[in-house]
């Protein structure tokens, strides 16, 4: 189990899904498949595939301890399932790229989710969710460079994605789920920082987290 706070209130977790292979675009999602092939990670058996993670991998920190220097974020839209409705919040699918070339189902189980704190409600953005942007940011010789961009109308709609899990668009109390993420701008590789953000150009506001990446030694 974990603890969140969302907009001041706090929410306990009990599952969370992270939804992969999510793509809308047939040719992106080729695109992206081909870009893990490429690090040695084997294509899915199907998509979308969803990926049950341990609870308490998710935190809220703005600083994160992995082992070794193979791991790397990806930004996503994110859905948190409470009693009364569905929020919608910024997070990062943090992954060790070595491992997740013998198992990404293992490779999700080793480093940190993070998500950011504040959130939006889904009814507010379900209207024009295809509009909003996905951007990531990490830091290179001392500079923030982008590392994604795109619209959430590259990724299946978020209800799609409820329904292929459980085949109920509802998604219940206590859930998280992440629900995909864009390719990388010049390839997946690591970095010390990752900024994330989801910018709403229709109500004019932006989710936004960042966090850096301490890479602990590999002994043995």
């Amino acid at each position: 189990m974990a603890r969140l706070e969302l907009e001041g209130r706090s929410i306990d977790i009990d599952d969370l899904v992270i939804a992969g292979w999510t793509g809308r675009d047939v040719d992106a999602l080729h695109r992206h498949i081909e870009e893990l092939k490429a690090i040695g990670v084997q294509p899915p058996s199907k998509v979308p595939l969803y990926y049950r993670v341990g609870a308490a991998l998710l935190t809220q920190a703005d600083r994160i301890q992995v082992v070794g220097d193979d791991t790397s974020g990806e930004a996503e839209p994110v859905l948190v399932g409470t009693p009364d409705r569905l929020w919608v919040a910024v997070g990062a699918d943090h992954t060790d790229r070595k491992l997740e070339a013998y198992g990404v189902a293992h490779s999700k189980q080793v480093c940190p989710k993070v998500l950011g704190r504040s959130a939006w409600r889904f009814e507010e953005v379900e209207p024009h969710w295809d509009e909003l942007i996905l951007r990531s940011f990490i830091e290179e010789d001392g500079r923030k460079v982008p590392y994604q961009e795109g619209l959430l109308a590259g990724m299946r709609p978020p209800r799609d994605l409820i329904a292929g899990w459980r085949g109920d668009k509802r998604l219940p109390s206590g859930v998280v789920m992440f629900c995909g993420t864009l390719p990388a701008i010049g390839g997946i590789r690591s970095s010390t920082r990752f900024d994330m953000e989801i910018e709403d150009p229709v109500l004019h506001r932006t989710l936004s987290h960042a966090y850096t990446i301490e890479a602990l030694p590999v002994v043995s």
